[in-house]
C-alpha cells in the first residue's frame, strides 16, 4: 500500500474478481494446469489479506464456472481436490482475520467433500464480521437470472406477485447476491477484456480493471494499484460531473 496513497474514504466496499491466468501461468514454466491453481492460492490469500487490510467488506471471487465443467476430468477432479484442502487449510487463518465465508452458485452439484468442507466452513465463520469472502462456485449468471424469471413467473401464476411489482430492486432480490451490495470495482487478471458470464446484473454500474498479471502472480500491491486506479476515477450513474461535485459538496 505505501507505494500507493489509497483514500481511506473512497474504499469500494465489494470487490470482485475474475481470477484467470492460473493455465497458462503453469504452462510458462513447464509445469501442469493443476500447478497454476495450486499457486493460484497464495494470491487469493494476498488479495483478501489487502481486501481485509483497507476495509473492503466484501471480496467475491470467481473460483469455478459451469463452463468449467466442460475442462478435462483430471483437471477437475484436482481443482475439486484442491478446493477442500486450501478450505480446511484456511478455515482457522479466516477466523483470525474475521473473515466470513460464503458461496453463490450451483454448490449442490460440487463432489460431496466439497459440500462438506464448504458447510462446516461457513458454520465455522458464520459470525465473524470483519469481511466476506464470497467464492462463487459453479456459478454462471444466465443461470442465476434465468432461475430469478422462473421464480418470479411461478409466483405471478400462482397470484403471489403481481407483475407491476417487478422493477430492478425486485430482481435483484431473487438473485443469488440479494444480500450483498452490488460490487464497485472487478478485476479481472491475465489480459482478458471481457466478464465472462460473472454478476451480469450486479456489475451494470460496477468499475472495471484490467490487468496482463496472470492469477498466481497477482499480489498484495496489485489489488493497491487496482484500488488506486479506481479511486481515481469518477462514478457519476448518468449524472454530470458538476451535479456530482454539487452532491459532494
Amino acid at each position: 500500500m505505501k507505494d500507493f496513497k489509497i483514500d481511506q474514504n473512497k474504499i469500494p466496499k465489494h470487490v470482485a474478481i475474475i481470477m484467470d491466468g492460473n493455465g497458462r501461468w503453469a504452462k510458462q514454466k513447464g509445469e501442469l494446469r493443476i500447478f497454476g491453481h495450486t499457486n493460484g492460492v497464495d494470491s487469493v490469500r494476498e488479495a483478501l489479506t489487502a481486501a481485509g487490510e483497507i476495509g473492503v467488506e466484501y471480496l467475491t471471487l470467481y473460483a469455478f464456472s459451469t463452463e468449467n465443467w466442460n475442462r478435462p476430468k483430471e483437471e477437475i477432479a484436482a481443482l475439486m481436490d484442491l478446493l477442500v484442502q486450501s478450505i480446511y487449510n484456511e478455515t482457522d487463518e479466516l477466523n483470525k482475520k474475521g473473515v466470513k465465508l460464503a458461496t453463490i452458485g450451483d454448490v449442490e452439484i460440487l463432489p460431496k467433500s466439497c459440500q462438506k468442507a464448504l458447510i462446516e466452513a461457513k458454520e465455522k465463520t458464520k459470525d465473524n464480521k470483519k469481511i466476506t469472502l464470497i467464492l462463487a462456485l459453479s456459478y454462471s449468471s444466465r443461470r442465476e437470472i434465468s432461475l430469478a424469471i422462473q421464480k418470479m413467473s411461478k409466483e405471478v401464476s400462482q397470484g403471489e406477485l403481481n407483475p407491476n411489482a417487478i422493477n430492478e430492486d425486485l430482481v435483484s432480490s431473487y438473485l443469488s447476491t440479494a444480500d450483498y451490495p452490488d460490487p464497485e470495482l472487478l478485476i479481472r487478471t491475465s489480459g482478458e477484456n471481457r466478464v465472462s458470464n460473472f454478476l451480469m446484473w450486479q456489475l451494470a454500474y460496477t468499475e472495471l480493471y484490467f490487468t496482463d498479471i496472470l492469477w498466481p502472480d497477482f499480489k498484495k500491491k496489485n489489488f493497491y494499484k487496482a484500488i488506486y486506479d479506481y479511486q481515481q476515477r469518477e462514478r457519476r450513474f448518468g449524472k454530470t460531473s458538476e451535479q456530482i461535485l454539487n452532491h459532494n459538496a
